[in-house]
């Protein structure tokens, strides 16, 4: 590689670090969706907090950086919505007035093709996706990432400087196991954890009213207590939530059951898990 190359290849990193940090300074408060294993709703709770957020009237954006397996334009009904540019920038795609969303799924021609991408690849799509996209003034900006702690989540905490962590578990031991590497991941980092959140916390009878503890109860309360992080609470399975997410509707959004599940959550969000 000649030293001329070296020089633009370098100079071209200054520049997109410079465009990086411009973005970040318009957004106030950045939160990373995470879980230790896949299936445990962490894109619907992402897709949900956002969109409640974004419903009190708050300036709100959602960056899926689920790279291989983008679901967030699917759950907000913006499928085969247009990509519009800017310039040389990407505009976001917006939903309702105070929401914007960015997502690998919006850029790909065939909503079936396999992103086959290694570290650097997804890296660079990453960080793209701060430089390169006009997200402006920001109130909160939630990052859906994919399981585990690897490059997707890895480029966040670098990059995003100030970025907190959301823990995403169910109740089950198995889930319980793999969130302490989460929490053990955001400490390594230097990430602050905002808290742990109980997601599929009870089967919610939609006849009686009553609940069944198909995953076990009380797990992720008990590992924030062991670990000591915050437990941010507990969301029921209701099957209006599987019903609102097909139909690419937040369920928050549609149901008083689906807000007052949220609401303290958002609360904690608001009042609580705010300070830098």
């Amino acid at each position: 590689m000649s030293d001329t190359h070296t020089r633009d290849r370098e100079k071209e990193r200054q520049e997109q670090d410079k465009r990086i940090a411009e973005q970040l300074a318009r957004i106030k408060h950045k939160f990373l969706i995470m879980s230790g294993k896949g299936g445990v709703g962490k894109s619907t709770v992402a897709v949900n907090l956002a969109a409640a957020l974004a419903d009190q009237g708050y300036s709100v954006g959602l960056m899926d950086v689920d790279l291989h397996g983008p679901s967030t334009v699917k759950m907000l009904g913006l499928e085969g919505e247009p990509v519009k540019m800017s310039g040389q920038h990407l505009l976001p795609i917006p939903y309702g007035e105070r929401m914007k969303v960015v997502s690998m799924a919006a850029l790909l021609e065939d909503r079936d093709m396999a992103v086959i991408w290694r570290g650097p690849l997804k890296i660079g799509a990453i960080k793209q996706f701060i430089s390169d996209v006009l997200w402006g003034e920001l109130d909160y900006l939630f990052i859906d990432s994919p399981p585990g702690t690897g490059d997707e989540p890895l480029t966040v905490a670098q990059v995003m400087q100030g970025a907190r962590g959301i823990i995403v578990t169910t109740p089950q031991e198995v889930s319980l196991l793999d969130i302490r590497k989460s929490i053990t991941f955001c400490r390594q980092v230097n990430m602050p954890v905002v808290g742990i959140l109980e997601n599929m916390s009870g089967l919610i009878c939609p006849h009686c009213g009553g609940k069944i503890d198909l995953f076990s109860s009380g797990g992720g309360e008990r590992t924030a207590r062991e670990m000591g992080v915050p437990f941010l609470g507990k969301i029921p399975i209701r099957p209006e939530i599987v019903i609102s997410t097909d139909q690419g509707q937040p369920y928050v959004l549609l149901d008083d059951k689906g807000k007052e599940d949220f609401s303290g959550i958002i609360d904690k969000l608001i009042h609580g898990g705010t300070k830098e």
